[in-house]
């Protein structure tokens, strides 16, 4: 079953697709302006990192097809409550001018994203990233690591300097929350653990508490009530956790030559995500007793069965469950920005949350 809030919905509500006025195309258009000064804002940062080689691997990894979702949503947030806070009639959305403090304050989610992804090739001894050869795998472990250090420390140097002790403590709760997440998988890969609150704490830990943390933080410094920062973390919640169970379907679906890495890897990994989850849950014993079986063989073995586990999933419907579930945490996350007034920056936020489902990587 789906976490909190998000279970009742997934079983009694109608699974229909939110419609809004805003496709992919006019989304890359929109955004195109705040990614670019993101970018920006990101080069000059890293610029003062005062070694070379730093500065190498740290644009190498930054600046490698990356979509900038995260500080993104940073802006549209603190737009999005900037524009409902003005009187009626006052000025446009698109007339107000962010503070250039508002992109150093988006870049700070970007360099926290970087940091995990740097760690984590190193962790899983990855080859490749986004279809490039890793971080890791052009330089060594340990000026990657270093690397992923300086960001992490890099990005909360500018959450105290930019925000003040609110922003740091929203910041350093999702960095201390994705650490705990990676622990609370690595158990979960040990004890074959089948339950989807376990799986869903693990993805609000790797990547929702990152996502809402990056909403609510825009939230928070366009001076926005409670009401409007609990809202947007809602929305980063809900929009994080799609995104990973849509991602988890990738990993069986998805076309390698997108996606950047081989059918099947979370298997090959031992990780217990939703459609295999559902699959086994509802299974016979023996067909359970073979998957489980296989899941305690080594990563080859698992391998050479990928066509088989995807033909296990799509027999006992883990792939439909898990799509009806992403499908319903995107309602949740449009439904979520009903309190705000309809405007471009909502249309934009709804339109990021239905990408979700369409995304092929």
């Amino acid at each position: 079953m789906l976490p909190g809030r998000f279970r009742n919905h997934f079983y009694t509500q109608p699974l229909q697709k939110q419609e809004n006025n805003v496709n992919k195309n006019e989304l890359l258009a929109l955004l195109q302006p705040d990614i670019e000064q993101i970018n920006e804002t990101m080069l000059s940062e890293i610029s003062q990192c005062g070694n070379a080689r730093l500065q190498q691997i740290l644009e190498y990894a930054l600046f490698n097809g990356g979509k900038r979702i995260r500080p993104v949503l940073t802006v549209l947030a603190a737009r999005l409550c900037a524009f409902t806070r003005m009187p009626a009639g006052l000025a446009e959305e698109d007339e107000l001018k962010p503070p250039v403090n508002l992109y150093r304050l988006a870049a700070i989610f970007e360099f926290l994203h970087g940091a995990s992804l740097l760690h984590d090739d190193v962790l899983d001894n990855a080859g490749r990233r986004r279809g490039k050869p890793s971080a890791n795998s052009v330089w060594d472990n340990t000026q990657v690591i270093l690397a992923g250090d300086f960001l992490h420390a890099r990005a909360l140097t500018m959450a105290g300097t930019v925000g003040d002790h609110h922003t740091l403590s929203l910041i350093g709760m999702a960095t201390a929350g994705m650490i705990q997440a990676e622990f609370l998988q690595m158990q979960a890969v040990e004890e074959r653990n089948l339950s989807e609150e376990n799986y869903f704490a693990v993805l609000r830990g790797k990547t929702g508490c990152l996502i809402s943390a990056a909403c609510e933080v825009g939230a928070y410094f366009a001076q926005s009530g409670d009401e409007h920062q609990t809202a947007l973390r809602s929305y980063g919640d809900a929009l994080g956790l799609a995104f990973q169970v849509v991602d988890d379907l990738l990993d069986y679906q998805g076309d390698p030559g997108k996606t950047g890495k081989a059918v099947g890897n979370d298997f090959v990994e031992g990780k217990m995500t939703l459609p295999l989850i559902h699959a086994l849950q509802n299974s016979n014993q023996q067909d359970f007793d073979y998957i489980m079986g296989l899941l305690g063989e080594n990563a080859a073995l698992r391998a050479a069965k990928i066509s088989e586990v995807h033909g296990f999933i799509e027999q006992y419907g883990g792939f439909t469950y898990a799509r009806q579930g992403a499908e319903a945490l995107v309602e949740a996350a449009i439904e979520a920005l009903s309190v705000f007034p309809d405007c471009q920056s909502r249309n934009i936020l709804a339109g990021l949350a239905n990408y979700v489902l369409t995304r092929q990587k």
